[in-house]
């Protein structure tokens, strides 16, 4: 193994993603992920063979059959061999691994991506099996049931009421109006209850989509890229598996994943923040100590669109692509995974000075 310098720099060069979509039944997850391998390389103008490691994030549990990874790479093209990985994550945590591979120094390019189809089964019965499979799971408390709950706890504390989650929801489906990838996009009505005290409104999407990203290294980022993203750090942390033993009303791992990322070294000017449910930014929102002038999920967040195992990928991806544009100077994305806010990922991009 080659050892790396201490100071090498790695960053997002390329980011590309699917009009997320309600359905895409007319597509398998391969025909889905194609398009947007071949965006995102085009962007950087390399080829599948210029790549050194590809690492992928997806759920066997949404397609329904086990090792289905491995029919994605169909679309990446594994012939000649290549370096490859997965993880059964959302495309965040795939990020990260590529991040460390890129860190010893063994490859300067990775290509990561990320996919869900969501639109084929029921995802609020299909996210139980992430639960304590012993004292939880049998109870079948499905995703929305359990956003209720922590979201009545912020209520009951005072954190919230639901005017101000009504807030939340709308402040990111505005957002999402410029954006022409977000499943949904301008003033939402918050509808009915799902389960009180959330409404239609307060909650994700449905949907399918998929997101891809290129990381490089030292001066391969600065030829690949006018303005990378350099991931200044990244860290990610997760609470207790038991609900009971948990303080819903906060999140003290995404706290200090932040920490560790160097989030609370100097202010950020935008956060893009993985939170499906409206009250979970604001959990959120505390624990990133996010000041009055940070722009929160100028994209729409995942309010906007949800592609369970990419939501998070995007989160980083959409972050990136807003210092490659010149619209951030620093960044903060998050991302999450498992139920209320449980395992949380928090990296933090910064361009260079212009």
């Amino acid at each position: 193994m080659t050892s790396a310098p201490r100071d090498r720099e790695i960053a997002v060069v390329a980011f590309a993603q699917t009009d997320h979509r309600r359905t895409s039944d007319e597509f398998s997850e391969v025909e889905m992920l194609m398009p947007v391998l071949h965006e995102v390389l085009d962007r950087t103008g390399l080829k599948t063979a210029d790549i050194d490691f590809t690492c992928s994030g997806s759920s066997d549990y949404l397609a329904g059959r086990a090792f289905s990874f491995t029919l994605a790479l169909d679309g990446v093209g594994a012939w000649p061999p290549i370096s490859e990985s997965h993880v059964e994550m959302d495309g965040a945590w795939a990020l990260y691994e590529a991040w460390t591979k890129l860190l010893t120094g063994d490859a300067d390019t990775a290509l990561v991506y990320a996919y869900g189809k969501s639109s084929p089964g029921s995802v609020r019965d299909v996210l139980t099996r992430q639960l304590d499979p012993y004292y939880v799971a049998p109870l079948w408390p499905d995703s929305v049931a359990l956003a209720a709950l922590q979201a009545q706890a912020l209520i009951d504390v005072g954190h919230t009421d639901e005017p101000a989650l009504a807030a939340v929801a709308s402040r990111n489906r505005e957002a999402a109006a410029a954006n022409p990838h977000a499943q949904l996009r301008g003033p939402v009505p918050q509808g009915d209850y799902l389960v009180q005290p959330l409404r239609t409104g307060d909650c994700p999407p449905v949907g399918d989509g998929a997101a891809a990203v290129i990381l490089a290294a030292g001066h391969r980022a600065r030829e690949l890229c006018a303005r990378p993203a350099w991931i200044r750090g990244i860290d990610h942390r997760i609470e207790a598996h038991g609900l009971g033993v948990r303080d819903l009303t906060d999140s003290p791992s995404t706290r200090l994943a932040a920490e560790r990322a160097g989030a609370f070294e100097r202010p950020v000017d935008t956060a893009e923040l993985h939170a499906p449910f409206s009250a979970q930014e604001i959990v959120l929102h505390k624990a990133l100590r996010l000041g009055e002038g940070v722009d929160v999920n100028p994209s729409g967040g995942a309010l906007a669109a949800n592609p369970i195992m990419a939501a998070g990928l995007i989160r980083i991806g959409e972050a990136a692509a807003r210092i490659h544009r010149g619209e951030s100077d620093r960044a903060l994305a998050h991302a999450t995974s498992g139920p209320c806010l449980q395992q949380n990922l928090v990296a933090v991009l910064e361009g260079e000075a212009r």
